[in-house]
């Protein structure tokens, strides 16, 4: 619908769909402010929005504003929530300016999350560095024991988000296989070198299996069809296609390792069906790889 528009247009019929979905309202001024155009660069953008979607929207004279109607349909920024509560929850944890954003107002809202320390941009950047040249690099790398240890070296080729924390996925050296590290306990980034692993020797990361998850069994009826309309079961089981690497986190955070009984159903409301193919496709991935490492470094010692 929105084909040929420059850019900046385009944005800013974005911003109207979005004020007008979110905040159910918008006016001429805003449009202005937020992005530093005339009144009447901006009653050109109105007007070009109208043609897109004259349903969307009237002017409400009262309210000196352009409402939404009953018959509103997003027609640029989708009908998804997750950039709105996304964004909600990176204002509250600092990570963005609310000024960075498009919201008119923000809704009484409150994060409960375990602060960790702040990552430094410095190692980020070295970081994504090191993914895009595919490069191995040594780090001082803090262990949960506290304990100091010497560098590791490692080559990171992916970056990961789970809990609250972000990880890099990468080929240790010192364990010649891959793992992931957890990037705030990552306290210095220095030597960097063309690495000789290959990301796609890591098994576990590429080949995706399905986790069959259902409510657990020991649930009510009435808490057994809550957690299936929750998930958007089909048929009482809901299948996952997830990387066997990551299968990990989400077995721990769901306590989906546990037979079902031995904790009480309310803290473990989800079963996973098929956790030993999982668990045996793991292990499977894992020594295919730690395999074919062996090989990449016997040949590069053997060429040195």
């Amino acid at each position: 619908m929105s084909d040929g528009l420059k850019w900046g247009v385009q944005r800013r019929l974005e911003f109207i769909d979005f004020r007008l979905f979110w905040d159910g309202r918008f006016n001429r001024s805003d449009l202005s402010e937020t992005f530093g155009i005339s009144p009447q660069q901006a009653s050109s953008d109105i007007s070009q929005y109208e043609k897109l979607a004259a349903a969307n929207l009237e002017y409400d004279r009262a309210k000196k504003a352009y409402v939404r109607t009953s018959e509103f349909k997003p027609a640029l920024v989708g009908d998804t929530i997750e950039r709105y509560l996304l964004q909600l929850v990176a204002i509250e944890n600092e990570w963005m300016r609310p000024e960075d954003t498009w919201f008119a107002a923000l809704p009484p809202v409150e994060i409960v999350t375990l602060g960790r320390r702040r990552t430094d941009p410095d190692i980020l950047l070295s970081l994504l560095d090191a993914i895009r040249s595919k490069n191995e690099i040594d780090v001082r790398y803090t262990s949960i024991t506290g304990s100091s240890e010497p560098p590791r070296t490692i080559a990171p080729h992916a970056l990961f988000h789970s809990a609250g924390a972000w990880y890099v996925r990468s080929w240790s050296r010192e364990h010649n296989d891959f793992r992931f590290y957890n990037i705030s306990r990552i306290t210095s980034v220095k030597a960097v070198r063309s690495s000789l692993i290959d990301p796609a020797l890591d098994f576990e990361w590429i080949h995706e299996l399905d986790l069959i998850l259902a409510p657990n069994p020991q649930l009510g009826a009435d808490q057994l069809a809550a957690v299936a309309t929750e998930y958007g079961m089909k048929d009482g089981e809901l299948r996952f296609p997830c990387r066997l690497a990551l299968s990990f986190f989400l077995i721990v955070e769901r306590n989906l390792d546990l037979q079902p009984g031995l904790l009480d159903a309310n803290r473990q409301q989800l079963v996973l069906e098929n956790y030993e193919e999982v668990e045996q496709a793991k292990a499977s991935a894992r020594k295919l790889s730690k395999q074919a490492l062996t090989r990449v470094i016997e040949n590069a010692t053997g060429e040195e």
